[in-house]
């Protein structure tokens, strides 16, 4: 029997998410596993499996939407089932028809659609005193944190809603007018952005490149910069000899056939200290602590689009090549943007290294919701003394009692 398909919830407590793509196309069809439609999150982008054999009879959402969560994206029927009138069908099933439902979706990037007559009208579209603003939750909570008054932006959402673009049409076009020109009265037309790089001038008449940011740019910087402001960041600093663990890294790639990473030893270490010290490997909510039972490690991965965190679980029972595997698997699905949502889900603490980029230290901030991150700079060699007379330390940390005035060999 024809039936609706709709938005998922594929990021816990979300709202809305974006239609990216239909991988399958109308009238064919489909298996179980199979992916039906991609939709994208604030992580990463996401395939909506099939959970049935199938045909797709109808979209009613286009690439590139947002649309909110529950509401119908298109029309699936059972293998060779007939579907007759497709207009009675959708009406049956409490859909507008086709055309109808076109309309009413909202496009991911508004055009201007003024008329000649209207661009040279000055009136902006007022949305009246006496409405109240219908906003999607997402948009409300961008507005409420730019301090943007949610009934000055007129919404290009069903039914005149306001949606997340919407509002940063109205930021933008708040903090960064046009050179020489008078501000306007209200955001009631945006102009439709280009995914290329803009040539413009700031009010300083000094040229810059304007670059659109990314959904998962914008994401993963509100979600830090509100991580700074909720969550209180103490830092613990210190260096630690390593002469062994790449003694011992030495070792194992020589013997064994998968490559291990220092950061590989790494995710084991944190694992192995969560094991010792519980009261590290859990997260904050509002009601209670939670306390994990199986160590999960997230781990920064950098890509063209942003970084991302994919979750390595269970590490503590995971030997070296299994945590080298998954990482390296990792990296490939999210610089190829095919991470699933719940790979980038839960953890205690986040592993960001950049030592392989000789970077000595640096300051980190956590993940939200987990409860610490680890910050790596890169290994040196550093002359010390130890107290108890045996030979110079080696690749080492400098040590209280001050510099020894030679270094064991590499």
């Amino acid at each position: 029997m024809a039936e609706l398909l709709r938005m998922p919830e594929v990021a816990a407590g979300s709202t809305a998410a974006v239609l990216s793509g239909w991988p399958v196309s109308e009238g064919a069809s489909f298996h179980v596993g199979d992916a039906i439609a991609i939709v994208e999150t604030e992580k990463a982008e996401v395939d909506v499996p099939a959970h049935t054999d199938g045909t797709l009879i109808k979209t009613l959402v286009p690439s590139g939407s947002e649309v909110e969560v529950g509401s119908p994206i298109a029309v699936i029927a059972a293998p060779g089932e007939a579907v007759g009138d497709l207009g009675d069908l959708l009406a049956r099933l409490g859909v507008a028809g086709p055309a109808e439902a076109r309309v009413a979706v909202r496009r991911d990037v508004p055009g201007t659609e003024q008329t000649a007559g209207a661009a040279a009208s000055p009136d902006p579209v007022v949305r009246p005193a006496d409405r109240r603003a219908f906003a999607s939750p997402l948009a409300r909570q961008l507005a409420r944190d730019a301090g943007v008054a949610i009934d000055t932006i007129t919404g290009t959402g069903p039914g005149g809603r306001v949606v997340r673009d919407d509002v940063n049409a109205a930021i933008a076009a708040r903090v960064s007018p046009p050179a020489g020109a008078a501000p306007d009265p209200a955001p009631a037309v945006v102009a439709e952005p280009s995914a290329a790089p803009r040539a413009t001038a700031s009010g300083a008449g000094v040229a810059y490149d304007a670059v659109p940011h990314s959904r998962m740019r914008r994401a993963v910087a509100t979600r830090l910069a509100r991580s700074k402001q909720d969550a209180p960041h103490f830092y613990v600093k210190g260096r630690v000899r390593v002469s062994e663990l790449l003694a011992l890294r030495q070792r194992i790639n020589a013997e064994g056939r998968v490559k291990i990473s220092v950061n590989d030893l790494l995710i084991k270490a944190v694992a192995t200290a969560h094991v010792q010290v519980p009261e590290m490997n859990v997260v904050w909510t509002a009601d209670a602590v939670h306390r994990f039972r199986t160590v999960d490690v997230a781990v920064a991965v950098a890509t063209d689009d942003g970084p991302v965190t994919p979750v390595v679980r269970g590490v503590e029972s995971l030997s070296l090549s299994a945590i080298s595997a998954q990482v390296r698997t990792f990296g490939e699905q999210a610089r190829s943007s095919v991470l699933r949502q719940n790979d980038l889900e839960g953890g205690s603490i986040t592993i960001s290294n950049l030592g392989m980029y000789g970077v000595e230290e640096l300051s980190a901030i956590i993940n939200p919701p987990q409860a610490a991150i680890l910050a790596v700079g890169t290994t040196t060699w550093t002359a010390c003394w130890r107290p108890d007379g045996s030979p110079p330390c080696g690749r080492a940390s400098r040590s209280r009692f001050g510099w020894w005035s030679e270094t064991e060999s590499p």
